[in-house]
């Protein structure tokens, strides 16, 4: 049996949608015939909130565990000035200018010092390298500096290594914006993709940029998908509520509409006078939202906002609801984690909005010279395949589906869903073909 030794920086019990796909790996690798051996942070996740990504682990040393699933090696994580000062709640102008100083030292040191918040996974690598061999060394990023240790681990042991991109690198759309580090990001990004035997991303969107960047790498599409083994009892639970039920799970962006979507809500309700709920869980923007909502006497009523919650207890959270919330950010690159869980819960997704209501450049396609080929949106796409969305227009379009729904929702007490064609989007499909891929590396 193969060895793959996995470079994960997010990983449970941190709650992220970046930690499912290498937790998948660790659960299901040994199954399909590889044994995975994951790096990665000891996290200490007692905040509930952003707050956790810079909480210090309770241990300063490694801690191993071996399973019958595989080996998890937990690195300690020491907070940085940084962090120190954003746990102890200091915003004074001296402070931020520490907390910048210490950040800018942390993120551009990482690359050319041994230092930085994510080094420990590095020595720990190196070290277990040192006296056990492995197979193949694969790395997900963000963070691209793990993509740096693997490539260095690699020349250093002699052993193939694959980069998994869950976002894009030099190419991501907020290094439009700066110029400076967009260069850095692509000299570096050449250098340490240069000895990579094969790259993996999540869209072929995605897998068509990197190509471009890399024409002579070999570059696969696995898309992130649903785990399965969460949805065989939830998804064939019927949701029944005293009110129409809406929710939506994970970060919200500047380019998402969400803004216009609550008052396209708050005008629907003082029209109507329906009985509806919007229910977010787990978002990033609570004070901007609950601004908004504190300000409307009508989505007081309606809007209720809960923490992060670990995964399996969001999706039974999304369970009880009767539709759920998907927002357009207007750009053809790829296919988010949340929309996987939605169609596997077997709910109708509400798709807002399909013309662009954001006057923010965020609101645009980044990539329209390489994505022009790829006709539709590729979540119009997928939700049209599976039967599963409701492609929302704008805020006055709102209006007229909350009317057909509602009705529906008086009549029956629930929102019929006739899902199709998802099996090939569960994350045992989509991790077989790249444990496949593996196994055929010295082929290549």
């Amino acid at each position: 049996m193969k060895k793959v030794l996995i470079l994960a920086y997010d990983f449970p019990p941190y709650v992220s949608v970046g930690g499912l796909r290498p937790s998948y790996w660790y659960e299901n690798f040994k199954e399909m015939g590889l044994f995975p051996i994951v790096i990665t942070r000891n996290w200490n996740p007692i905040h509930g909130n952003a707050l956790d990504y810079i909480q210090p682990s309770k241990t300063k040393e490694i801690e191993i565990e071996e399973t019958g699933k595989g080996i998890l090696i937990k690195t300690p994580y020491k907070a940085t000035l940084s962090n120190r000062l954003t746990l102890k709640g200091k915003k004074d102008p001296i402070s931020n200018l520490l907390k910048k100083t210490s950040t800018g030292w942390n993120e551009i040191g990482q690359w050319f010092l041994p230092i930085g918040t994510k080094y420990e996974l590095y020595k720990a690598a190196k070290n277990y390298l040192k006296e056990n061999k492995v197979d193949v060394i694969l790395a997900t990023g963000d963070p691209y500096i793990l993509f740096k240790y693997a490539s260095k681990l690699s020349k250093k042991f002699n052993i193939p290594w694959v980069a998994d991109y869950r976002d894009l690198w030099s190419n991501d759309i907020t290094m439009n914006y700066k110029p400076i580090q967009k260069k850095v990001a692509q000299v570096l990004e050449k250098k340490y993709i240069k000895n990579v035997t094969f790259v993996s991303t999540v869209s072929e969107v995605l897998e068509r940029i990197i190509q471009l960047r890399f024409p002579n790498k070999k570059i696969i599409t696995i898309a992130n998908g649903y785990n399965e083994s969460y949805f065989k009892n939830i998804s064939k639970l019927v949701a029944k509520n005293d009110a129409l039920t809406i929710s939506l799970a994970g970060s919200l962006y500047n380019w998402h509409p969400y803004r216009v979507f609550l008052e396209s809500i708050d005008e629907y309700i003082s029209l109507k006078k329906k009985n509806l709920k919007i229910v977010f869980y787990g978002i990033n923007k609570n004070e901007e939202i609950k601004d908004i909502v504190e300000n409307s006497v009508n989505l007081k009523e309606v809007v209720q906002i809960y923490p992060k919650l670990p995964y399996e207890q969001v999706l039974d959270a999304l369970s009880k609801a009767n539709l759920f919330l998907l927002f357009n950010a207007h750009s053809n690159i790829g296919v988010g984690t949340k929309i996987y869980d939605y169609i596997a819960l077997n709910r109708k997704v509400l798709f807002c909005f399909e013309e662009n209501t954001q006057s923010s450049v965020f609101g645009k396609n980044f990539n329209e010279e390489i994505t022009s080929h790829f006709k539709n949106n590729l979540i119009i796409d997928l939700l049209t395949n599976t039967n599963s969305g409701i492609i929302v227009k704008n805020g006055i379009h709102l209006h007229q589906v909350l009317d057909i729904l509602l009705n529906e929702f008086e009549t029956k007490g629930y929102i019929d869903s006739n899902i199709k064609n998802i099996e090939n989007y569960s994350r045992k499909i989509q991790t077989e073909k790249l444990v496949n891929f593996i196994n055929e590396i010295y082929l290549y």
